[in-house]
This record gives C-alpha cells, structure tokens and sequence, in this order.
C-alpha cells in the first residue's frame, strides 16, 4: 500500500496542473501575408468580405480579387476612381496600382464590405 499511495499523489498533483489557468502571454499581432505571384497580389471575397481587408503592395502591381461568394459582388475605390463590373462566382477582376497611397474601397452591391489597399513607391 505504501507504493501505491506516493503514485497516487503524484497523479493527482499531474492531474491539478494540468487543470490550472494557463499563464497569459502577449505578442505582436501577426499580420497575414499577401498571396503574391510575380507582380500580383490575390484577395479572396469570401462569405461577404474582403480577405484580407487591408494589403500593402508596390506601386505597379496588380490587385486580382476573387469571387469565392455565390452572390455577385463589386470591387470600387471610395473615391470612385476605378470599380468592377458584377464579379460572379468563380470570376475575378483585377486593378494595377500606379501611385503610392491609401486606397479604400468597397462593394457597391454590399457597403458594408470595405477594405483597404496600401500601396508604396
């Protein structure tokens, strides 16, 4: 009996820690990296949203969005500088930055589908 008595105590000291809040850790938030093939940089519009919602790029790539959604949706500068035709399903449309700058943009058919491009020089 007394073997089995210290393996007791040691099992439910285990068992105790494993039960205990775990230590809070902070860390810098990790920003998802752009999907970029040679000069282009790929968004997905998925379940009525832009993936991702803000992208850096350089001046001169290539912004290819891709309708994942079964609804149609549009791409369009806030500023109304450039915008999309109806994109369906399965289908993309693409926009080549040329200035540096902040663009936001949005979908006409869903405003409250917003995001962001950031292009630098």
């Amino acid at each position: 009996m007394k073997k089995i008595f210290p393996a007791t105590l040691i099992i439910l000291a285990v068992l105790l820690t494993a039960c205990a809040s775990p230590v809070a850790t902070t860390s810098a938030p990790v920003t998802p990296a752009v999907p970029v093939t040679g000069n282009e940089a790929k968004v997905t519009i998925s379940n009525f949203a832009f993936d991702p919602a803000t992208i850096t790029i350089k001046a001169g790539q290539t912004v290819v969005w891709t309708n994942h959604d079964t609804a149609a949706h549009t791409v369009v500068a806030d500023d109304n500088s450039w915008a999309s035709p109806n994109i369906s399903k399965g289908s993309t449309y693409s926009h080549t930055f040329t200035t540096a700058g902040t663009v936001t943009y949005h979908c006409s058919i869903h405003p409250n589908m917003k995001a962001t491009v950031i292009v630098q020089p």
